[in-house]
């Protein structure tokens, strides 16, 4: 059996896979709170989100009856990234993890080492502009603003670096997580670069680096005692959530992406050879010498829990019935909302704007406008910014021929029947995750699964096909979000 853990912004997962890969034998998960000391920042506490997260969850899957804790041949870590998390000479945390790309903090410090390093070399050498998504800019953050604690670290960990870490005492990062590790990564040799890592202030601070499927160490007796896992089970470098849905999804080759429903939305695409583009994200994938591209949307699943603070409804009753009330609100609603116009950008922007400063607009209100036509809305503009994504991939000869979807947000059918519309794309619904992506890539790890095995049809998925006589409604949607961006972004 093989054990995968993932952390994601809001909660955690783990699942138990048998020795075949197929089958999920057990699953459990975790919920957890982001905090966000002021506007632009987003942390975790290491501690009691990511570690606490992991030991409660191997806990729960080994005392499930079909699983014997003997039977656990490796574990596969993956976690939201790239984050920041500062350790001590002893590895103990010194101050919360700096999430990924909703953390905007670190702008003055991209636009500064932009300047200095030059934007076309930073994306030929990085494969990817600096931007909130970028985590060298953050570590320079600490630099300047945390002196303090910058003198006391001894190394820089992401999410899955730390839980790996905490399990077998070896502090590692994978290659595809130290891609997003700009500007101190350098793509073109698969190596931390030694003069950007030093102008950042990562030298000697920053973790070995391993492929995912690397296995880097065992469980010691310090972590069995605490997970209940027999000491000695392998453990794998492991990846970032996104890499790790992807593989759990079968999006292993050239023309098939996936989109992450999730807190954000997060899309790859593998591909044959390294592809430079600055509105998007280029990085390696998990796999020896091989890369993707990728690009995020900063506010997805958070706008949609952001709705449900507003009408005052978090807290009340079963989630999952709030939820189901608000979707066939908006289902009730045709597509185009009755001509709202809503830019999700309440954290800032990623692909393919990198524009920080970005805020959440709602447009084209009037007194007929309902509940339902607000989260109709919502929905549709992170549809709109996930067709602009796939517009530059259009432009590049890399339009996906599939898509494969997961993620939380795919059980609303509202949202992906919006993107399959909005992008004229069937979209394959898959019911997996980033936890079951780790546990794949564990078992690749040690041997027991074959990589080359992975991409294939899998379990019968659910098909959303676009509707092509709701197309030229959102072809005009589209249109008219970027006319309103352009046309608000200067406001300040």
């Amino acid at each position: 059996m093989f054990i995968g853990i993932d952390i994601g912004t809001y909660e955690a997962k783990g699942v138990v896979l048998s020795g075949s890969g197929d089958v999920v034998v057990a699953a459990a998960r975790r919920r957890h709170q982001m905090s966000i000391p002021q506007p632009g920042y987003a942390e975790h506490d290491a501690e009691e989100v990511w570690w606490a997260g992991l030991v409660a969850l191997v806990r729960s899957l080994l005392d499930h009856p079909d699983v014997d804790p003997a039977a656990v041949d490796a574990v596969g870590c993956s976690g939201i990234g790239p984050c920041v998390l500062p350790l001590d000479a002893e590895y103990r945390v010194l101050r919360p993890a700096i999430l990924y790309g909703v953390d905007t903090r670190a702008t003055l410090q991209c636009n500064r080492l932009t300047e200095e390093l030059g934007a076309d070399e930073i994306l030929r050498r990085c494969g990817a502009a600096l931007t909130s998504q970028a985590a060298g800019p953050k570590v320079l953050w600490i630099r300047e603003q945390e002196p303090e604690v910058y003198a006391k670290t001894r190394l820089f960990a992401t999410c899955q670096s730390y839980l790996v870490g905490r399990l077998t005492d070896e502090w590692v990062m994978d290659h595809s997580t130290a891609g997003y590790y700009g500007p101190c990564y350098s793509l073109e040799a698969f190596g931390w670069d030694p003069s950007w890592n030093a102008r950042v202030g990562g030298t000697g601070k920053l973790p070995d680096l391993r492929w995912s499927t690397d296995v880097v160490g065992a469980v010691t007796p310090s972590a069995a005692a605490q997970t209940g896992l027999p000491v000695g089970v392998p453990v794998i470098a492991g990846t970032a959530d996104a890499p790790a849905a992807a593989i759990a999804a079968g999006v292993v080759r050239q023309g098939d992406l996936m989109i992450m429903y999730g807190s954000s939305i997060f899309m790859i695409e593998p591909v044959d050879e390294l592809v430079l583009d600055a509105r998007l994200w280029s990085a390696p994938f998990v796999f020896e010498s091989s890369y993707l591209v990728a690009g995020g949307i900063s506010t997805a699943g958070t706008a949609t829990r952001w709705w449900l603070d507003v009408l005052g409804r978090s807290g009340q009753g079963n989630e999952d019935e709030v939820f189901a009330e608000l979707v066939a609100e908006a289902a009730a609603v045709a597509p185009g909302a009755d001509g709202l116009v809503v830019l999700p950008h309440f954290s800032g922007e990623r692909t393919p704007l990198h524009d920080p400063s970005a805020r959440g607009v709602i447009a084209g209100l009037d007194l007929t406008h309902g509940r339902g036509h607000l989260f109709r809305g919502i929905l549709e503009g992170i549809a709109t910014g996930i067709r602009w994504n796939v517009d530059v991939l259009d432009e590049l000869g890399l339009r996906p021929e599939r898509v494969r979807a997961i993620g939380g947000g795919t059980r609303n059918p509202v949202w992906s029947q919006a993107v399959s519309d909005t992008l004229g794309i069937e979209q394959e619904i898959r019911h997996t995750g980033a936890a079951h992506g780790a546990a794949l890539l564990a078992g690749i790890g040690v041997g027991a699964l074959d990589r080359k095995g992975l991409g294939g049809p899998g379990t019968a998925p659910s098909i959303v096909k676009p509707r092509e006589d709701i197309a030229p409604v959102y072809d005009e949607l589209s249109n008219r979000a970027r006319r309103l961006y352009h046309a608000v972004r200067n406001i300040g």
